[in-house]
């Protein structure tokens, strides 16, 4: 499975959206919570090309966009794809 990073935020909806279908997978990821880091979420924006809204998920080093982007291929059936990559 490829290394998968989300930014999120505590209290966003759409974080624990996106979350909660990787964990359905299986997927383990590693979660960069930039609540309370302002150099965290500027990292985000400059791999997220401007960005700047969370969640932002790298699957494999690839920014894939955010929950409604993950959502979308899940429904398309391409996460898999992507997490047996």
């Amino acid at each position: 499975m490829p290394e998968i990073e989300i930014y999120t935020k505590g209290y966003c909806p759409y974080c624990r959206t996106a979350k909660s279908i990787l964990q359905r997978k299986g997927a383990i990821f590693t979660e960069h919570d930039v609540s309370e880091n302002p150099e965290l979420f500027e990292t985000m924006v400059a791999r997220a090309q401007g960005r700047r809204t969370v969640p932002q998920i790298f699957i494999g080093g690839v920014g894939i966009g955010g929950a409604d982007e993950l959502s979308l291929l899940q429904g398309r059936g391409q996460l898999d794809l992507l997490l047996d990559e």
